[in-house]
């Protein structure tokens, strides 16, 4: 056995920034474990170290099929490069725990002749004994370790007898300190830990177990993690302690929240990274968001691309308290990148959600031009374009307009002088549309709002509009503008 060992571990790493991102496959990527990722790249790629991916799915009742599958190409799609692991060629991977299971069994077999664990026969209906005894007497419930007062000759027999067990760790008396890079220094007293299983009786190592044993074969030397995993640290370090290994400096960031007191969560639609692609955001901006949620870059600036994060990511940043998810700073941000973005660039991100409200033949890339500006998210552009295909359903009174001094009266008087002023137009085009309805301004001695108010409603049935009046007739035509405008005469007479 201490060959099998040796040729393990002559193949650790050694030297360097190791770090990793081992999130399980139970779904869709949470904002926190993308966050989590992307921490983890920054500072690999700041420090030319290693980022290595490993799916944790020891968990078979969790594991969801194609969620792996999923976490590669949400990272993809980020731009978050991975060193090693699934689907690099690098020198150890892929990392998929599932298929590690004899490693965690040798090791786990290892406490036990270092004193460090024992096996427990423990059934469910002795367990759930003392959980009530304990529960009865008012004092936190924890294992009794009974198991561990066990003699040889007492294993023996039951191993012989095929009795079911489980391996615990064997929690040492005194203290356990750490160091933490975001929360210092932390003591904790070994007699408020239990202990916990880290070899179940199907052979599959848990979370815990695995998690120390992985990354110290893979050479990590900086572990990033939520701080919900903080609570479970101690026990790692004892496991560290157990096998005689040097722990990885530990650095726990803070979760994101909803609000003060409430989670990010599927069920409010804020907890994937999908959720937000869906709704018209850019990954991009996600990205860049998620990187403040919890660090701060130490300036003013908040807009940055991958690279530039790389360059100022440090640990010195990252805050203890909870992050409070903003959506009216993250659409800023997110209007912020559509606003940078080229021409063609904006007209290939906007046209699939111009053309779910939109089958009429227009100029998309005019349409886009004007949306640009006016857009925080992807999402928002069908309602300003709803009405290209058919003036919206409204009422008279829409005319209305106390600022503007207009009616239905009033846009009865004025849409006929609009229509004939636009009939005769032989170009049409922005500058030509403008120059004649000016023209008509004066003309009528009235304001351009008197004017170009009646104009937005009989085309398009909406007191809001991506651009006025003017683009508007750019954007349906001559055709259309001209039976639009007869149309609402024909309403508006039969008032």
């Amino acid at each position: 056995m201490d060959n099998y060992f040796e040729n393990i571990e002559s193949k650790i790493p050694r030297g360097g920034f190791r770090t990793r991102f081992a999130p399980s496959p139970t779904g869709f990527l949470h904002l926190g474990g993308l966050r989590t990722a992307l921490y983890a790249y920054l500072l690999a790629k700041k420090a030319d170290g290693v980022l290595i991916l490993r799916i944790e799915d020891t968990d078979r009742e969790r594991r969801v099929e194609g969620a792996a599958e999923l976490i590669f190409e949400t990272l993809d799609a980020v731009g978050i490069a991975y060193d090693e692991g699934p689907n690099v060629g690098g020198p150890v991977g892929p990392y998929v725990q599932s298929e590690r299971r004899e490693i965690y069994g040798a090791y786990a077999r290892r406490l036990i002749e270092n004193g460090h664990a024992y096996r427990c026969f423990c059934d469910k209906e002795s367990l759930d004994e003392q959980r009530l005894i304990h529960e009865a007497s008012r004092v936190a419930h924890k294992y009794d370790r009974r198991c561990a007062a066990l003699s040889a000759e007492e294993i023996e027999a039951k191993l012989a007898a095929g009795t079911s067990h489980v391996i615990r760790q064997k929690v040492a008396e005194g203290k356990t300190v750490f160091n933490d890079a975001v929360y210092g220094r932390i003591e904790v007293e070994n007699s408020t830990l239990e202990d916990q299983v880290i070899l179940k009786s199907d052979g599959m190592p848990t979370y815990n177990f695995a998690n120390v044993v992985d990354d110290r074969l893979m050479g990590v030397t900086h572990v990033i993690r939520g701080n919900e995993f903080l609570s479970s640290t101690p026990k790692h370090v004892l496991l560290y302690e157990g096998f005689g290994w040097e722990t990885p400096e530990y650095i726990h960031v803070p979760q994101i929240m909803r609000n003060a007191t409430k989670k990010l969560s599927k069920r409010d639609g804020d907890a994937y990274f999908g959720d937000f692609i869906e709704r018209g955001y850019l990954k991009e901006a996600i990205l860049n968001y998620i990187a403040l949620l919890g660090w701060s870059p130490g300036g003013e600036e908040e807009k940055f691309t991958l690279d530039e994060l790389a360059q100022i990511f440090s640990i010195d940043g990252i805050s203890k308290s909870p992050a409070i998810f903003d959506y009216q700073k993250l659409n800023w941000l997110n209007g912020a990148y559509l606003r940078a973005m080229s021409d063609d660039e904006y007209h290939t991100a906007a046209l699939p959600y111009i053309k779910k409200v939109v089958t009429r033949d227009i100029d998309t890339r005019y349409v886009a031009s004007i949306l640009q500006g006016r857009c925080e998210l992807l999402s928002e552009i069908p309602e300003q374009v709803d009405f290209i295909d058919a003036v919206l359903p409204h009422e008279p009174d829409l005319y209305e307009n106390k600022k503007m001094k207009t009616d239905a009266a009033g846009a009865l008087k004025v849409l006929p002088e609009v229509c004939a002023a636009l009939s005769g137009l032989s170009a049409w085009d922005k500058d030509a549309i403008h120059a004649e309805i000016t023209a008509l301004v004066a003309k009528l001695e009235m304001k351009n709002g008197q004017v170009l108010w009646p104009m937005r409603v009989a085309l398009s049935g909406k007191t809001f509009t991506p651009g006025g009046s003017i683009e508007i007739c750019v954007i349906l035509g001559k055709d259309e503008t001209l039976s639009r405008l007869k149309a609402a005469i024909e309403r508006l007479e039969k008032i």
